[in-house]
């Protein structure tokens, strides 16, 4: 008996129910017109114990989208706690707020970030047709940025609201190789800065107050 016949007057669909035969308990053929059972076989069941898996299946597979929608509603309440916590994170030079008291102190902690600027094709004098300046100050002011972002993560990352005695250090490379024919290859110049600060945990006077 051919398979296919079985899906046709079933409602079935063919691939479906081939794949499932060939991975199930009954005994199954394939010839060049297809996959065929024994004519012995009660089709009824055969047919019941399919649509049976395809329930299951379904299940499973909802199941699935279920638990994938709960991570995903689970992982974005996360991400927004902390993009608030990010946000309000207060950070300063000195070491202490008005207001607030420190209830403990954590690691010290850095955050770093680098921009490379090319050379001037036709030499400082002369010959720059940009604003080089102007260029480094912008390329300056984002790597900080850059750099006291990746220092709230940091202080984020254990367990602190706050970031106290912070400064920056700043590098400059100007790197350059020699060359196969004896000469000099100059590389792009490479600014580099960290900030550094005293992870801590604040609290508010007047919650303390409060409390």
């Amino acid at each position: 008996m051919k398979t296919k016949d079985i899906a046709k007057n079933n409602g079935l669909e063919p691939a479906a129910f081939d794949r499932w035969l060939k991975q199930s308990r009954h005994q199954s053929k394939s010839g060049l017109t297809g996959l065929s059972v024994d004519e012995s076989l009660n089709t009824e069941e055969l047919v019941r114990e399919f649509n049976q898996h395809l329930a299951e299946e379904r299940e499973r597979h909802a199941q699935e989208q279920g638990r994938l929608a709960q991570e995903q509603e689970i992982a974005s309440r996360a991400a927004g706690v902390k993009q608030q916590a990010l946000a309000s994170m207060l950070i300063t030079s000195g070491f202490n707020f008005e207001g607030y008291k420190i209830t403990k102190y954590s690691d010290y902690i850095s955050g770093d970030s680098a921009v490379s600027m090319d050379r001037p094709t036709h030499g400082w004098l002369g010959g720059v047709n940009k604003d080089v300046g102007g260029d480094l100050l912008a390329s300056l002011a984002q790597i900080r940025r850059d750099a006291l972002a990746e220092l709230k993560e940091e202080a984020y990352a254990l367990g602190c609201n706050a970031v106290i005695g912070l400064d920056f250090d700043y590098l400059t490379l100007d790197p350059e190789t020699a060359t196969s024919g004896g000469g000099t290859l100059y590389l792009p110049f490479l600014f580099a800065v960290t900030a550094n600060g005293n992870a801590v945990v604040i609290e508010s006077n007047e919650h303390t107050a409060l409390g």
